[in-house]
């Protein structure tokens, strides 16, 4: 029983870091139509300069809060400087909806030469502000340590700063219209272009705060954040690509039916166990657990 709880526990703290970067996805899905498989690039970039400023203050906080900043700036610069061209260039056919993913693909590469020409390959690690060691019950050490509650309670004060900022404020109603019927919205006087790049900058953030909160027990390196990218993409498309809620509850899905996969079965399934599920899913409900075919959920 013990170690059922202790899996669940560490499952949710796993999935938490999922639903950040699988959030950060939907964001941009929902304004562009685009899978942005840069958006590990991004994170990665964001979360160097937030080692960076983590290690010379020696204070993990300061580091999250410019890993946020350059986050939210790289985001806005991607989609300013860089998707509204291509979306100018590729505006019908095949071209509109091949062309931004490959090109996607293609900075994702460029990110990574430059994070490794700048800081190399080596491994490195960031200051915690917290004990990764376990709880101790009595004689019981558990496998569950302050990291992994830091990391729930950051996600959740996350999740909630966007769930109020899409419902309950102009800049949110103006990131929905704006991605459910941008002609319209562009008819109510909303700037589609700017809200759309903000969005970016928002899930650029969002993108460097799980960054720096895998790495607060993890090494970053140039691809550290690629497994992040591939089990937050499929928490996503479980939860529906439309849904932000649905993007963090097949996070936690995920999170916690890996976390019991390599607990009772063992590492070697890992990594294929979260693509079985992903067929599964799309084999029963393609739209995804949350989606629907006849219009979009918050």
């Amino acid at each position: 029983m013990q170690k059922f709880i202790e899996t669940i526990l560490i499952g949710f703290s796993t999935g938490s870091i999922y639903a950040l970067m699988s959030l950060a996805l939907v964001l941009v899905w929902r304004s562009t139509r685009v899978v942005n498989f840069a958006q590990a690039g991004q994170a990665m970039l964001s979360t160097y300069i937030g080692y960076e400023i983590a290690t010379r203050s020696e204070v993990f906080w300061l580091g999250l809060v410019f890993a946020i900043a350059a986050g939210a700036l790289v985001g806005a610069g991607v989609d300013y400087f860089f998707m509204r061209v291509l979306f100018k260039h590729a505006t019908s056919g095949p071209a509109a909806v091949v062309a931004p993913v490959i090109a996607t693909l293609g900075l994702l590469g460029l990110i990574r030469s430059v994070v490794g020409l700048i800081w190399g390959g080596d491994l490195r690690s960031i200051p915690m502000p917290v004990s990764r060691d376990g709880y101790t019950i009595g004689d019981t050490t558990l496998p569950f340590s302050p990291i992994n509650t830091l990391i729930i309670v950051t996600v959740c004060l996350v999740l909630i700063a966007i769930s109020i900022l899409f419902t309950r404020t102009n800049l949110g109603l103006a990131l929905r219209a704006s991605a459910y019927a941008p002609e319209i919205a562009q008819l109510a006087g909303v700037k589609t272009g700017q809200t759309r790049t903000i969005g970016w900058a928002i899930a650029g953030g969002v993108g460097g705060i799980a960054g720096m909160l895998v790495t607060s027990y993890n090494f970053l390196s140039p691809n550290s954040l690629d497994l992040l990218l591939v089990f937050g993409f499929i928490a996503a498309v479980i939860g529906g690509l439309e849904s932000m809620v649905g993007s963090v509850v097949g996070a936690l899905i995920l999170g916690i039916g890996l976390t019991f996969i390599l607990n009772y079965v063992g590492t070697s399934l890992t990594f294929i166990s979260g693509f079985l599920v992903l067929i599964l899913v799309l084999l029963i409900k393609p739209e995804g657990i949350f989606g629907s075919r006849k219009g979009r959920r918050a």
